[in-house]
């Protein structure tokens, strides 16, 4: 394999050359990383064909997940993002990442009577957060506990979320509903559906990629590929490894404009992408940690954007021909049929 063919194949396994349903894509790709839902919803949309977001509501949940960063997946696989060993386990005076924090204000008694109010308010449906955080203020919740319960980060509530407990809606607006109580799968049979899910769909990848993607081990994604039947590619020095994924047909695109946070660019290490640049890193992946929605352009990293309402910004990383800008409007037409301005820099 070339670099040209390795970059057609990880895009027809992220369904970048044929689009697919909402829900296949959000299982093939281990769901959508969503702390900005804009771009999980526009992630989705360029591998799905736009998919009206109410129907992203009902058919999708929003949680903690991989990399210990939120993502929406479609809803019926609670289950294999769940960890068996702490599944709605109510005890909260085991050292933990918040507990152990100097500023937490929770003793584990406390913490375990507002995380029995907060699911007694659910009770009733779903509720956005604040109105959430209003309801426990009434009941008693000081100011400090707020603080804990419903940190930035996650907090009390975040554990909530990892323990089965509760969830996010997949909206815009944050809005948290109880859980189904469905077991969590076996730590092997879930490791073992989500490597296979990954060297499908984000291959071909090397191990590298897959320990940045999982945020683990080279010994532990070894051990997925040795129970697994991947076929090896060996490309600049390194191997590749994949599964059976969809066949790629056609030249590269012309132009993509991928979400911030896109499935594209987390699924390998940055420095071991074949799409990235090394001269535009850290454009991409910036030093107070987000990752911008990128234009491709054949096949490259070639800018970032911005679109608001019906306005459309293009920051290219270096000046385009005016058959680039040609094809960047084509994109964008087809992407936002409403847009009214778009402007390249």
């Amino acid at each position: 394999m070339d670099a040209d063919e390795l970059k057609l194949r990880q895009l027809a396994g992220q369904f970048l050359l044929a689009p697919s349903a909402p829900v296949t894509v959000g299982r093939a790709l281990c769901g959508l990383q969503a702390q900005f839902m804009k771009n999980a919803l526009h992630a989705l949309a360029i591998r799905s064909g736009g998919p009206d977001p109410a129907l992203v509501r009902r058919l999708f949940c929003k949680s903690w997940t991989l990399r210990g960063t939120v993502h929406i997946f479609p809803a019926d696989e609670l289950p294999l993002y769940l960890d068996e060993r702490l599944f709605r386990d109510d005890g909260w005076d085991a050292p933990s990442f918040w507990n152990q924090r100097p500023d937490w204000p929770l003793t584990p008694a406390r913490q375990q009577e507002l995380s029995a109010l907060i699911r007694r308010l659910l009770a009733a449906g779903p509720l956005p957060r604040e109105k959430l955080k209003r309801l426990c203020r009434e009941n008693g919740m000081t100011a400090a506990e707020e603080a804990g319960m419903f940190h930035p980060w996650g907090g009390g509530v975040r554990e909530l979320c990892e323990r089965g407990f509760v969830h996010y809606l997949a909206q815009e607006e944050k809005v948290l509903a109880l859980s189904p109580a469905v077991r969590p799968l076996p730590e092997a049979e879930r490791e073992t559906i989500l490597a296979r899910r990954y060297f499908t769909h984000y291959a071909p990848a090397t191990i590298h990629d897959a320990m940045y993607f999982f945020h683990t081990g080279a010994g532990r994604v070894k051990s997925w590929l040795a129970k697994l039947p991947v076929r090896e590619t060996v490309f600049g020095g390194r191997t590749y490894f994949s599964l059976d994924g969809p066949e790629p047909a056609g030249d590269l695109p012309e132009c993509l404009f991928l979400a911030g946070f896109d499935p594209l660019l987390l699924g390998h290490e940055k420095r071991e992408s074949l799409f990235l640049e090394p001269d535009d890193r850290r454009a991409v992946f910036t030093l107070s940690g987000l990752v911008r929605p990128v234009l491709l352009l054949h096949g490259r990293t070639a800018g970032v954007w911005k679109q608001s309402g019906k306005q459309l910004r293009v920051t290219p990383f270096r000046p385009l021909g005016d058959a680039e800008r040609a094809a960047v409007r084509r994109a964008a037409d087809a992407l936002w049929p409403q847009l009214r301005t778009l402007t390249i820099e």
